[in-house]
């Protein structure tokens, strides 16, 4: 287990660029007022040497010195400002060229507006254009750190883990980019549910929220139906990774619907998890906060971005793929830099995606080396769980922020929980 987190916006956005762009200006102020101070101190100097005898009663030499401290104390806070905000443009530049290239899909119009603001940040200043470059070459040689270093099998097992993420960022499959809908129709599946319960509360932590998924045998989904203190509802669904290896058989959470969510193609699971929400009593335009492991990251990612649901909060863990979501939704991604399945999603957008307050939390899930590697240990539940404990623990702005959300969570009033088992009963041809 490694305890170096890393928590950004996106690949290669460490901070907010706003945050950033305030930081500057505040330092610009602080070595304003240093140069008030230090013509000040100058001034006083003046005075003391002009005035007959003061000199001998004060210690002007020191008078001086201290001007002369401040002076460098200032020419450091400028500098200091001026290379924050050259930082917060070069920031800002990596997002754009992400969101441009997303939008030039779906929206022509809205990407011309974006490379007209992209090319006046690079005629702003010739460094932030190259910063850009570095922060994104940057960000490529850090996604998949790791995954060369797992246990050996006479060196097969580096090709194989290194492989999966050079598929994501080779066939670009690993990015959802909207405008590019599921295809095609799902084999047919049935659901039903097989338990529920009244739960005392609702999570009040990121950790917590991860340990809510379904455990009676067999369930993949656990749909929670909040009534809250005016009358509304909303849901809250909990969605399993894959449960099979193989492929086609009657599990709808097996490697076919793996590899269908992938391709971009509608899977039985993908079905299952709308019909389970349907029968929980979730109806188009109803909010629905996504919480997923694995496979499931695929579900809430195209849950997200084209269901009728109103989604505000997506939350996966070990997720192959990365959605575009709309400023107004959160996404929190937990990944494991060694982690083959999350590699699969080739790293992600190096800009980020979804509200500002949206964010990755990155570590190497075990930095030893060891048989674990072999049955993929950092990307099971009980590993990320860990990663979401220390994301808990974190004092990064984005991360305390999420108390704000368990709060409106536990306001609800009313909390019914059922947990779905769905099964392929045939193949859609």
């Amino acid at each position: 287990m490694s305890d170096d987190l890393d928590i950004t916006h996106g690949g290669a956005i460490a901070v907010d660029t706003e945050v950033l762009r305030d930081v500057g200006v505040r330092i610009a102020v602080v070595a304003e007022r240093l140069a008030d101070t230090q013509g000040s101190i100058r001034r006083a100097h003046g005075i003391i040497v002009d005035a007959p005898g003061l000199s001998a009663q004060l210690d002007t030499v020191a008078l001086w010195a201290s001007a002369d401290r401040v002076d460098e104390l200032q020419r450091r806070c400028e500098e200091a400002s001026v290379g924050t905000l050259l930082m917060a443009d070069a920031y800002e530049l990596v997002e754009l060229r992400a969101q441009a290239e997303a939008l030039a899909l779906t929206d022509a119009a809205a990407a011309d507006a974006l490379y007209a603001r992209i090319e006046q940040l690079e005629a702003s200043d010739d460094r932030v254009g190259g910063m850009a470059d570095m922060l994104i070459a940057g960000w490529k040689d850090r996604r998949f750190e790791g995954l060369d270093s797992q246990f050996d099998l006479s060196g097969a097992m580096a090709h194989l883990f290194v492989g999966g993420g050079l598929i994501g960022s080779t066939l670009g499959l690993g990015k959802v980019h909207a405008g590019k809908p599921l295809i095609g129709k799902a084999d047919p599946v049935t659901v039903r549910p097989v338990a529920a319960s009244t739960p005392v509360g609702t999570p009040a932590s990121l950790a917590d929220a991860f340990r809510r998924f379904p455990e009676a045998p067999g369930a993949q989904i656990r749909v929670d139906r909040l009534t809250m203190g005016d009358g509304s509802t909303q849901f809250i669904a909990y969605i399993k990774g894959t449960q099979s290896p193989f492929f086609g058989a009657g599990e709808p959470w097996d490697m076919k619907s793996n590899i269908e969510l992938y391709a971009g193609k509608t899977s039985a699971s993908y079905q299952a998890t709308l019909d389970a929400l349907a029968a929980a009593g979730a109806r188009p335009g109803d909010r629905v906060d996504l919480f997923a492991h694995s496979q499931a990251g695929m579900i809430a990612s195209r849950l997200a971005m084209e269901s009728e649901f109103e989604v505000q909060v997506v939350a996966t863990a070990g997720s192959p793929t990365e959605p575009t979501l709309r400023e107004d939704q959160l996404l929190v991604q937990l990944i494991h830099s060694d982690d083959i399945v999350s590699s699969l999603a080739g790293g992600g957008s190096p800009g980020g995606t979804g509200s500002p307050d949206s964010f990755t939390a990155t570590r190497e899930g075990d930095s030893s080396d060891g048989v674990q590697d072999v049955w993929a240990d950092t990307h099971w539940m009980h590993s990320y769980i860990e990663t979401a404990e220390m994301v808990d623990r974190s004092s990064d702005p984005r991360a305390v922020a999420l108390d704000e959300y368990w709060k409106t969570l536990d306001a609800a009033e009313v909390i019914e929980s059922t947990e779905y088992r769905a099964e392929r009963t045939g193949w859609s041809g």
